[in-house]
């Protein structure tokens, strides 16, 4: 939903200055208005002024005239000096009728809007009246009376207004455009900080600020260096500690391996080879335990199996001896065997994968090794499809053709969060795909199922330094 919130700083800024402006052109229009009232009522008073002074002087005449003309009050006289449009100028007696008066005809063209109209006669009282009395000597005679129809005034008051009202609206228009244009300007670099936020929030740990004019921006500049710094520094401290963790790993589990295939494989083939032997003899001299001996021998079968089983966990032979693709090819044939039919596994190879780097081979077959089992144990998929692709990849070698290496894991059951509590867990797939500078994403797919995608830049797991044999002797010293 639309909200005050979704407009920006500039938006916000501008409005702000527009509605300032918009109240203090509202108030230059509102002393307009009453400088206009203001000179229609000194109008107004002058002329009720000039008509009493006039008929007083005709009031003086017929006292001092001994046959004086019946002409007074003679209005006519004073209309050419004080006429007006809509102005009316009369005589009123002393008992309040009026003896004469003389309204100008002539109307102002155009006629205001209706509610402006209104609004104006009810604040400004334009149909008021101004009356000045007329004496003769002390005696009050009557009372020259002057006023303007309501009408003409108001007219003559939107005239006004409306050669001022498009200078306004123009003004205020040129200043909110001003305004956003020199916010803009001075909000500009946002823009880069914003930027930089983003690039840091993708990972790259390399964005810097540039100096900025305003101190305030140049304050945060500095703040996002430093932390981009430290961040930078403390992720590859993470990742050094956890390239060393994941060596120690491999090389422990490799050891592991060892040992368990010479002392407790040998051990397990002695015992069933020493069966087998007295099986042999129990036949002959006392056949009642030949069972026995057959059940040991049995027994340390299953044993050698389960030995097998974990041998090619802990280390798989084939990743040494035959690459990356048949190792990865026996592990999805590996999990078909094991699921009989109730899931389909399926493996796409793409370019050259077993001229990948050591390192890449074997993080990559662990996280494979571990989406299959996630795949497998928690999805509940009937469909797992595992793609393994080069980028770039052509005839030529790996060094020259490939830029990165993808790992994508598909299946079509249930969307699982178990997925980071089975084995290693998802941690540490992304573990292993940080320690060869790639991105690990898990997420659910549009159609039904999970989705593994894995991202590995070759020339950062070229130019990574092969730490094993150094972190083994440091960690032994």
């Amino acid at each position: 939903m639309w909200t005050f919130a979704n407009f920006d700083l500039k938006y916000r800024l501008t409005l702000r200055i527009s509605a300032v402006s918009a109240i203090c052109f509202a108030a230059i229009c509102a002393v307009v208005l009453w400088d206009i009232d203001r000179s229609a009522r000194a109008e107004l008073d002058d002329a009720a002024n000039i008509t009493a002074r006039t008929l007083q002087l005709q009031l003086s005449k017929t006292r001092w005239i001994n046959n004086p003309p019946s002409t007074f009050p003679d209005l006519d006289s004073i209309a050419s000096s004080v006429m007006r449009p809509g102005l009316c100028i009369a005589y009123r007696a002393g008992n309040g009728h009026m003896v004469q008066q003389f309204c100008s005809g002539a109307r102002m063209p155009g006629e205001p809007p209706l509610a402006f109209a209104v609004v104006h006669r009810t604040i400004f009282d334009p149909g008021r009246e101004a009356a000045r009395p007329v004496l003769l000597g002390d005696r009050q005679m009557g009372e020259a009376v002057a006023w303007i129809d309501p009408s003409v005034v108001t007219a003559e008051t939107w005239r006004e207004l409306s050669r001022l009202l498009p200078v306004l609206a123009g003004a205020l228009v040129l200043l909110c455009v001003l305004a956003y244009a020199a916010l803009a300007q001075a909000l500009r670099p946002t823009r880069l900080i914003r930027a930089g936020l983003e690039r840091i929030a993708a990972g790259d740990l390399t964005a810097r600020l540039p100096p900025f004019d305003l101190a305030e921006l140049s304050a945060i500049r500095d703040v996002f260096n430093r932390l981009a710094e430290s961040l930078a520094s403390a992720i590859a401290e993470r990742n050094e500690l956890t390239r060393r963790l994941i060596a120690l790993q491999d090389e422990e589990r490799r050891h592991l391996a060892r040992e368990l295939h010479d002392e407790f494989g040998q051990s397990l083939a002695a015992i069933r080879a020493l069966a087998s032997a007295a099986g042999q003899s129990a036949a002959k001299a006392c056949p009642e335990l030949a069972s026995e001996c057959d059940s040991i021998g049995r027994t340390a079968t299953d044993m050698m199996t389960t030995l097998r089983g974990a041998l090619f966990r802990l280390r798989p032979p084939d990743l040494d001896e035959l690459g990356l693709a048949a190792s990865l090819e026996g592990l999805v044939a590996g999990w078909s065997r094991r699921q009989c039919g109730r899931t389909q596994f399926e493996i796409r190879l793409t370019g050259p994968v077993d001229s990948l780097p050591d390192t890449v081979g074997l993080n990559l077959y662990r996280i494979a090794q571990e989406g299959l089992t996630n795949a497998a144990r928690h999805a509940d998929a009937t469909r797992v499809l595992l793609q393994l692709t080069l980028r770039d990849a052509g005839d030529a070698s790996i060094e020259q053709a490939a830029t990165a290496v993808e790992l994508t894991i598909e299946d079509d059951g249930a969307a699982s969060d178990q997925a980071g509590k089975s084995g290693m867990g998802l941690l540490g797939m992304r573990e292993r795909a940080a320690v060869l500078g790639g991105q690990l994403n898990f997420e659910p797919r549009p159609g039904g199922g999970s989705r593994l995608h894995v991202v590995v830049p070759l020339a950062a797991s070229r130019n990574r330094p092969r730490l094993d044999q150094r972190i083994l002797t440091e960690c032994a010293a």
